[in-house]
């Protein structure tokens, strides 16, 4: 996905969507340094904001892992991103269905809660999977993060015809996600 596109999360056979999975993958960029080149343990961390009316009403994170009303679980926290293998490293699962109507929003974000910026991070990337198959629906990479420490990465949003997916891409500063916070509500 690019910055700012738009996808339905409509199936191809007319249907819908009933659970997906945000996905968050990264590795440690390598540094040089005087005897060679090393890593430093990167911690970043998915969230996902959940906003009635363009007002935050719940939040899934590290220290939060359910949702309220359940339909919204982080399934835990990885301190240092993944070895390359290209897997999700945090993964929020999306119950479609139970998400309560007066949600019409969910941010997913991301965040270096050790302050690294994403120049020292490689192979980062947020994708979006169709949880009753495992199909990737779209995926969206981090790349050129610079001098920032989080991205509002993308949102779903309930609309008339069901729900949507929008690439948002926005870097920002902060260590979670309420720092995060003045940044996301332009893009609501």
């Amino acid at each position: 996905m690019t910055k700012g596109q738009k996808i339905s999360l409509s199936k191809s056979d007319g249907g819908s969507l009933t659970a997906i999975r945000m996905g968050l993958g990264w590795q440690a960029a390598p540094r040089r340094g005087l005897f060679g080149s090393r890593t430093r343990e990167i911690d970043l961390d998915a969230s996902a904001v959940l906003f009635a009316d363009k007002q935050p009403v719940d939040v899934v994170f590290f220290q939060h892992l359910t949702s309220d009303d359940g339909s919204v679980r982080h399934t835990g926290d990885n301190l240092v991103g993944g070895a390359g293998q290209g897997g999700d490293d945090e993964s929020i699962l999306v119950d479609l269905q139970r998400v309560p109507v007066h949600v019409d929003q969910i941010v997913f974000t991301v965040n270096s809660f050790t302050g690294q910026t994403f120049a020292e991070v490689q192979n980062a990337f947020c994708r979006l999977v169709d949880e009753t198959n495992g199909q990737e629906l779209a995926r969206y990479t981090l790349t050129g993060g610079g001098q920032y420490t989080a991205q509002i990465m993308a949102k779903v949003q309930r609309g008339a015809s069901g729900w949507s997916m929008t690439a948002i891409g926005t870097p920002a500063n902060g260590r979670t996600f309420q720092d995060l916070i003045p940044a996301i509500l332009p893009a609501l």
